[in-house]
């Protein structure tokens, strides 16, 4: 199996954002049996408030660490488009190696 960490838009509109993120990753558990569905940002989103700089600056900073330990083996963009955060996350994975999938739009 490979973990993927799934990177998707969650300033704007965090409630919509957040429900398709859910889709996307229940679609990727039930069509994809050799994928993990990596979500680390899920419980910062949940937990800080990402209309405040600083807070959002900090789950930033843990997701883009957690790609640079690389711990997941790929980056899936998701959503339709890439956001500001997913361009750091991007630039992160570049940055170790890892492989970045572009999904913008099938999932």
């Amino acid at each position: 199996m490979i973990i993927a960490y799934i990177a998707h838009p969650i300033s704007g509109d965090i409630e919509a954002n957040l429900a398709d993120l859910q889709r996307i990753v229940r679609r990727i558990n039930l069509e994809h049996p050799d994928v993990v569905p990596f979500v680390p940002y899920y419980a910062d989103i949940v937990s800080m408030d990402d209309n405040i700089p600083e807070e959002r600056s900090r789950g930033i900073k843990n997701d883009t660490e957690i790609i640079r330990r690389g711990i997941p083996d790929e980056v899936w963009l998701t959503g339709e488009r890439i956001s500001a955060g997913m361009a750091m996350e991007v630039l992160a994975a570049k940055q170790s190696g890892i492989a970045i999938i572009d999904k913008i739009g099938l999932l």
